[in-house]
């Protein structure tokens, strides 16, 4: 990938702004070799069709991503690319067809570039065998291995011929997940499972290696871990220096939010406080805890930004209850009140801390006087804050979408009552099926939109859990002032 100086920066202020850039990894062999037995280890809820996933979900995502970011690479090629006439040269990275877009780019593709000079690649090689055990003899093919197939045999944990040699890293297709733009730095991630530990290493050396990041290497924040980490005993989840980026929010120039979550521990959010505020990165950070279970698992599982004045979010988490009559007998002999209600404590350089009731609260906050927005804030509530419906559709990322730009976001198209909410809010609902041809004929335009949510098909997709908040790391978004 050659670019020159002048292309490429990073800057994202907010999570609402013109979408221009962001690190994308395709749907590779290696989720189509996820077992039962293994799925859980491997942070997976079930076993996916890998051909359904790419082909009718996945290949749409970065068709939509192309008219947005890099029109000029997909205008008048949408029925040669068309993933249903079985040709997919357009849509993978190691292909002499493929897009090889400087806005969509391609975590592969970086990969292979850097494997391409021998002292990374030996580095590299050595480090992942270390961390998958893997014999000397293995270690010395894979240095001699061509640079675009070790690329391959890292991500999708097998050889040429198939045969797998360490475990496949699925989730690399939630990038989010291992590092984060916040203004012109990145904080590189320190995921919660070892399932996730050769993600981070690849992209730990894609970030200090790759030509494309060579003026922000010092802009690179790294999470250490306590002094003394390796005399703490066991491994219990709370003690951890863990941090991933579907806890991290930029929401506006000079606010960043940090959720405390089943992935992200207090001493994790603690590290990348005191980093972020020592090299004044931002001024304010709001930690969000949240209760540690799966369903939740990060804080944009709860809510994200749709636009200026307008969130997504899971109500029944949120809410706080109304106190019981003291007259009532469930008053007396209840159990603790608001046991899943968020903690949320703002933190900010050379001020005290503040807090706040509800995620509501702290969201409005955000819309009013970070973003200064000049209407009320609204809140579309997951399955339209109707039980069961709320926490059926959380579970399948209803809560969980991408902005392309303020008002216009992409999600699953399985959520019914959560598009319903969207509609009773006055937004346009459109399926992708029906605007990738309006956009190709010149019906509608990509820089035109306004207040739409975009539904992606989700039947393979939603199984990994995560939605497109997840499926992107935005590396340059247009500023909201």
């Amino acid at each position: 990938m050659t670019l020159n100086d002048n292309d490429f920066k990073i800057d994202v202020t907010s999570e609402i702004g013109n979408l221009r850039t962001l690190l994308v990894h395709s749907p590779d062999s290696g989720l189509g070799k996820v077992v039962p037995s293994k799925a859980q280890d491997w942070l997976f809820e079930d076993i996916v069709h890998l051909d359904t996933m790419r082909r009718k979900e996945y290949d749409y995502y970065i068709k939509l991503l192309m008219y947005f970011l890099d029109p000029d690479k997909i205008q008048g090629k949408l029925a040669g690319i068309d993933s249903a006439a079985g040709n997919r040269d357009f849509f993978k990275p190691d292909n002499a067809g493929f897009h090889n877009s400087t806005k969509v780019i391609e975590i592969q593709t970086l990969l292979s570039d850097i494997l391409q000079q021998t002292d990374i690649r030996k580095k590299l090689v050595a480090a992942v065998c270390a961390i998958e055990s893997c014999n000397y003899k293995l270690q010395l093919q894979l240095i001699d291995t061509d640079p675009v197939e070790l690329a391959k045999i890292f991500i999708s944990g097998s050889l040429g011929d198939d045969t797998m040699i360490f475990a496949p890293i699925p989730n690399l297709i939630f990038s989010r997940d291992l590092g984060i733009a916040i203004n012109n730095h990145i904080l590189l991630n320190k995921p919660a499972k070892k399932a996730r530990s050769r993600e981070t290493l690849l992209m730990r050396y894609i970030f200090f290696n790759h030509p494309l990041f060579e003026a922000y290497r010092d802009s690179v924040i790294e999470i250490p871990e306590n002094k003394q980490h390796f005399l703490r005993p066991g491994e219990v989840n709370e003690e951890k220096t863990t941090i991933e980026g579907g806890d991290v929010m930029m929401v506006s120039p000079q606010h960043l939010i940090i959720g405390c979550s089943e992935r992200t521990s207090i001493s994790g959010a603690n590290e990348a406080i005191k980093l972020l505020f020592e090299n004044d990165v931002v001024t304010k950070i709001t930690i969000v805890k949240i209760p540690h279970k799966r369903d939740y698992m990060h804080i944009d599982t709860v809510f994200t930004q749709v636009k200026r004045n307008v969130w997504v979010l899971l109500r029944s988490l949120t809410i706080t209850e109304t106190e019981q009559s003291q007259s009532e007998p469930i008053a007396w002999f209840a159990d603790k009140k608001n046991k899943d209600k968020p903690e949320i404590v703002q933190f900010r350089k050379d001020k005290k801390p503040k807090t706040f009731n509800t995620l509501e609260d702290l969201l409005d906050n955000i819309s009013q006087k970070d973003l200064q927005s000049t209407e009320p804030t609204k809140f579309i509530y997951s399955g339209n804050d109707v039980f069961p419906f709320d926490a059926r559709e959380q579970w399948t990322d209803s809560c969980n979408l991408l902005a392309l730009k303020d008002g216009v976001v992409v999600g699953y198209d399985r959520n019914d009552k959560t598009v319903e909410a969207f509609k009773q809010s006055g937004f346009e609902v459109i399926h992708i099926t029906d605007l990738l041809p309006k956009f190709e004929s010149g019906e509608i335009l990509p820089q035109k939109m306004k207040d739409t949510l975009i539904l992606m098909p989700s039947a393979e997709l939603s199984r990994a859990r995560g939605g497109f908040h997840c499926m992107s790391m935005p590396l340059k978004r247009d500023s909201v002032f």
